[in-house]
């Protein structure tokens, strides 16, 4: 069987660096751990994975992640545990997307999405449960680049008091356990539950602060007691995993991680902490010794809703290697681990796996591939389509398979529902620069929030916001206006009508602009031609705006004209057509843009700054008689010979100049008349001829050809004599 050229033998052959050094075996072992955990090996997988940990530290960050991600998944199939897509949906008009309780300071991400600011203070997630972006810019870890969302707050604060006011209490409780305060915030989370004994998230707190003050015991149960009401809340299961760490049950911890990982696999805490315990757990010498006594009998997990037992020990999953043994694993091939994921594609198919697992273990073959990490991840997806088969666990402890889109009762937090109907009110979703009713809602950084088009057009003048003055540069510079998910929900939900109009009379609007005979943006700057490109440096807020219009609409075209002193602009101008738009950070751009038809402008106007002309479109007289138009080649070979003799005498200098500005002369044309605006390169050499713009926007404006060579011989004769003398 012949071998891949990246293949790795039983025989390894030397890396770079000698494969004598620890950190060509480590790698070689990382790698091979890593395949074999895609490969549904999870047993040898951590076998590999010791031996290479027991050479020390791994080299880059999160080398473990692939084997995490592996062990989660297999976790969750062999427990049956659903994953909910997007987050589930929440409950109650205000809810959180990550924690799905109230909406207590709510804060929207970049993404559109928003958050109570108690999940982006603990930075509980990396990414949106709904959309999957990054919650927080790369770089910027901390929670107060994003301000409280004011609108929202504002709706929070007037349909729902009183929860706003247990979301205040739940945020100087989450500050006393920052400072470290665990009995001042045992005694005012215990005060609040003798007022509110339903809040589940204070009971959460008053563990927390247990667990602080070393109480393990007590705070197992207040856990126990959230996680029989909410058995599908994640966070829930990896503070209960914490507990057990700092009380020394480093195995259940471990269990509890990938519950809560199970249930939400972008919860980075949970993930980290496995990572962390793996790491620590495997690079012991003997890793059976610290976990000799198992713990899942002890008084700190009793009632949980979940058994693991024989089960991960049958799959290979459990921690008990035997170092006396020899390491060297199997090797595997891409067929190997295709085969063992096309084999988790079906519930029948994952009971042959496991069979397969505990008989015949790995088949010994000659080859391993280096998969790249996006393979891996890849691969990695296909495991994770298992998700379309969830199922959930039932109180009699059996399991049944779950309908897509199907979700569990109890997995939220009891949260309000209704809004009265009297404390609707339009003015509360106006934007406060049209003030209109809000057409797709933009919240920035500083928490204030505009329409989308209202925002741009105020972001052209200055990058600041329009309301707080706060300096929005860098939101500027990404251009990233995420609509405000749950703002447009609420307003489609609660004001359908007034959402209808708003529609109409943006959907007139935008009609207004497409029209490419009425009301046309003009661009007042310079000549431009038919075929021939212009890129231009935008800058002016007016004319940031026409570009705008011109993409949104889907048109890309505006008119080019030059300036006029009396009229503004002058008669005729040329249509260009945008081709590519790189926008700076500051908000200018440079849009590269080729020339189109020609036209005439019938009457002047001005939209929001810039000017706009009612115009009609010019086109070459066309020529049938035979002998005119024999005499017409006639002169057009004649000028276009005098054009690149012209071209070529000038000095190379100035000739690379024209090549890189305007690129070649185009080639002679053999239909004369094929185009609207004829031979193509009689227009490149109008743009790069140093004549006055009056010259060329008359001869712009001449609907016969032969008066347009006739023109351009007079200038090249003209140029030639000039150069002789």
């Amino acid at each position: 069987m012949a071998s891949s050229p990246v293949a790795v033998s039983s025989e390894v052959s030397p890396e770079p660096g000698g494969s004598g050094e620890p950190e060509g075996e480590q790698e070689r072992l990382l790698r091979r751990g890593e395949l074999l955990a895609l490969g549904n090996h999870l047993k040898e997988a951590l076998e590999t994975y010791s031996a290479a940990l027991r050479l020390g530290p791994p080299a880059g960050p999160r080398r473990l992640e692939t084997l995490v991600d592996c062990l989660v998944l297999n976790y969750r199939l062999r427990q049956g545990l659903g994953r909910e897509e997007g987050g589930g949906a929440a409950a109650g008009p205000l809810s959180c997307c990550g924690c799905r309780g109230f909406l207590g300071e709510p804060v929207t991400a970049p993404c559109g999405h928003s958050y109570c600011r108690r999940c982006f203070q603990r930075e509980l997630r990396s990414r949106c449960r709904r959309c999957r972006d990054r919650l927080l810019p790369a770089g910027g870890g901390a929670a107060a680049q994003l301000r409280t969302s004011v609108v929202l707050s504002q709706l929070a604060e007037k349909w729902f008091p009183a929860e706003c006011e247990r979301a205040r209490i739940g945020n100087r409780l989450g500050e006393l356990l920052s400072q470290g305060r665990f009995r001042d915030c045992l005694s005012a989370a215990s005060q609040a539950l003798r007022a509110d004994p339903s809040d589940l998230m204070l009971k959460v707190y008053r563990a927390e602060s247990y667990a602080g003050l070393q109480e393990f015991k007590t705070a197992i149960e207040d856990l126990n007691f959230i996680i029989s009401k909410m058995p599908n809340w994640p966070e829930v299961y990896f503070r209960k995993a914490k507990v057990l760490h700092e009380a020394g049950f480093v195995g259940d911890a471990l269990q509890l991680f990938l519950q809560c990982l199970s249930l939400d696999e972008d919860f980075v805490p949970a993930k980290l902490e496995v990572e962390k315990t793996l790491c620590d757990l495997l690079s012991l010498e003997n890793v059976r010794e610290s976990l000799k006594e198992s713990a899942w009998n002890s008084p700190y997990i009793r009632n949980k809703p979940f058994i693991l037992g024989s089960e991960m020990e049958e799959s290979g999953c459990n921690l008990q290697l035997y170092p006396e043994q020899n390491l060297g694993v199997p090797e595997i091939t891409a067929e190997f681990v295709r085969g063992s994921l096309n084999r988790v594609q079906s519930a029948h198919a994952l009971n042959s796996t496991e069979k397969l697992a505990k008989g015949d273990g790995l088949k010994k073959v000659s080859s391993e591939p280096l998969l790249s990490g996006q393979e891996k991840g890849a691969l990695l997806k296909r495991k994770l389509s298992l998700s379309e088969q969830d199922a959930i666990v039932c109180k009699d402890g059996k399991s049944k398979h779950k309908k897509q889109g199907e979700t569990t009762k109890k997995d939220s937090f009891v949260v309000c529902g209704t809004v009265p109907q009297h404390l609707i009110d339009v003015s509360d979703f106006e934007c406060s620069l049209c003030m209109r009713l809000f057409f797709e809602p933009v919240t920035t950084p500083c928490g204030h929030t505009f329409c989308k088009s209202c925002l741009e057009r105020c972001l052209d003048h200055a990058p600041q916001c329009p309301l707080c003055k706060e300096s929005l540069k860098e939101y500027l510079a990404i251009r990233k206006y995420s609509i405000t998910v749950l703002l447009e929900e609420l307003v489609v939900k609660y004001l359908a009508d007034e959402l209808s109009e708003r529609k109409r009379i943006h959907d007139e609007e935008t009609a207004e602009h497409s029209d490419l005979t009425k009301n046309v943006p003009v661009f007042v700057c310079t000549m431009a031609y038919p075929t021939v490109p212009c890129p231009l440096h935008v800058f002016e807020p007016r004319y940031r705006l026409m570009i705008r219009r011109s993409m949104e609409t889907g048109t890309k075209q505006f008119g080019m004209c030059i300036s006029d002193p009396q009229n503004n602009f002058a008669d005729y101008g040329c249509m260009l057509q945008i081709r590519t738009i790189h926008f700076l950070p500051d908000g200018r751009s440079v849009v590269d843009t080729v020339g189109g038809k020609r036209f005439r402008v019938l009457q002047r106007g001005m939209k929001d700054g810039y000017y706009t002309a009612d115009i009609d479109y010019l086109e070459d007289n066309k020529v049938a008689d035979e002998e005119e138009l024999k005499k017409l080649r006639e002169l057009h070979d004649v000028v276009y010979s005098q054009a690149c003799g012209w071209f070529q005498s000038l000095r190379n200098k100035f000739r690379s100049q024209i090549l890189q500005h305007f690129g070649p002369m185009p080639e002679r044309e053999e239909n004369l008349q094929a185009t609207p605006n004829g031979p193509a390169w009689c227009w490149w050499l109008l743009a790069v001829l140093p004549v006055d713009p009056r010259y060329q926007l008359s001869v712009l404006s001449m609907m016969a050809l032969k008066e347009r060579l006739i023109k351009i011989q007079r200038i090249l004769t003209y140029f030639s004599r000039d150069q002789s003398k």
